[in-house]
């Protein structure tokens, strides 16, 4: 639905070049909450304003529903029809909400549509059907300065949708909300993916949006994507960072004969009791350094850091137990499991199913 290739965007500010964008390659799918992370300066706000050209891109090419945004785009300063009629059908929200407060809030939703042409009778059904939409039906002749911060973004978010976008573009849409308003927020924008099937890009520097709505991620830094997938496939990524940022864990070993590694759970692994069966199994003793869980797109997904007696190659079944769990295994000193002498597949199979045995009789 969303591809950029090779985008790049160079500003001059003082006699000099600042690059935001080097090289940006993304691929948003149809139907897909897909959130774009990173600190400030990163570039998440430069490129998120060079999907839909309110930023035209040094190089590179953007193409959002099929259509070549950048081919539209012309020399001029000025967007010409074709540009602003396949904007028409990408949505904007912004941080800052950018009502007009001169306006009530049904003529806020309707400022889109007098801009199209749209007759005042089919304006006025639109807002309301927005309205209703996004849970302010009782506030079509308030102003914005009645509203709350959350009523405001939600005015925001109806006006996005009034020209019946097939993309919502969301800058930092719930960094200047409480956080209980920002869960609402996010709670509507996952809705909307639903029951629209609206494709949403966001862009946020906030881990926990990341965790409450999106399917896939992508983590920006000095203008580039470094990383990106989707959450279930960042979190099988041995040494991801955005992993390690969504779900922290921390925890040095105790002591030089011991073992710390980090498990991932997600899908079916997340409810079962893999730790306790693999002390049970093995009889040892295993101590949890730390752990971080949380329900990622409406599936509970974790990281736990533990710790197991002896050496790396004492615990090559063990570990490969907790493989054969569905569960993503790292270890943490990646010195001491080099530094073992190498074990095949097929030897830990064999100590595992000889173990097995021993146990059955």
């Amino acid at each position: 639905m969303i591809t950029t290739s090779g985008l790049t965007k160079v500003y001059q500010s003082r006699g000099r070049e600042v690059t935001a964008l080097d090289g940006v390659d993304l691929h948003v799918r149809e139907g897909e909450v897909y959130g774009v992370i990173g600190q400030s300066g990163a570039g998440k706000s430069s490129l998120i304003r060079c999907v839909n050209l309110l930023e035209r891109p040094t190089t590179g090419t953007v193409t959002v529903d099929g259509v070549d945004l950048t081919a539209l785009a012309g020399r001029g300063r000025r967007a010409g029809k074709e540009l602003r009629e396949a904007r028409s059908r990408i949505g904007m929200v912004f941080q800052h909400f950018n009502l007009l407060s001169s306006r009530t809030v049904q003529d806020n939703i309707e400022l889109p549509l007098e801009i199209l042409g749209i007759s005042g009778r089919e304006r006025s059904r639109k807002a309301a059907e927005l309205l209703d939409l996004v849970g302010l039906a009782d506030k079509a002749k308030a102003y914005p300065a009645q509203l709350s911060g959350g009523q405001k973004q939600r005015v925001g978010i109806a006006r996005a949708l009034a020209g019946d976008p097939k993309v919502l573009l969301s800058d930092e849409a719930t960094s200047a909300l409480d956080p209980e308003t920002t869960r609402s927020i996010l709670q509507l924008l996952r809705d909307l993916n639903r029951e629209l099937g609206l494709t949403v890009l966001l862009i946020t520097h906030e881990m926990d949006v990341v965790k409450a709505v999106c399917d896939s991620a992508a983590l920006m830094k000095n203008g580039r994507i470094v990383e990106s997938g989707t959450v279930a496939e960042l979190l099988a990524t041995p040494g991801s960072e955005l992993a390690g940022e969504l779900f922290p864990v921390s925890g040095a070993a105790t002591g030089p004969d011991h073992t710390v590694v980090d498990v991932t759970f997600h899908g079916d692994a997340a409810t079962r009791p893999v730790i306790s069966q693999l002390a049970r199994t093995y009889n040892i003793d295993i101590s949890i350094l730390g752990a971080a869980m949380d329900t990622v797109a409406g599936r509970q997904i974790g990281r736990m850091r533990i710790e197991l007696p002896g050496r790396y190659e004492d615990n090559v079944v063990p570990v490969g137990f907790l493989r054969e769990q569905g569960l993503q295994v790292d270890i943490v000193d990646e010195d001491a499991e080099a530094a073992a002498d190498p074990v095949t597949a097929e030897d830990a199979d064999a100590e595992l199913a000889q173990l097995v045995k021993d146990g059955a009789q």
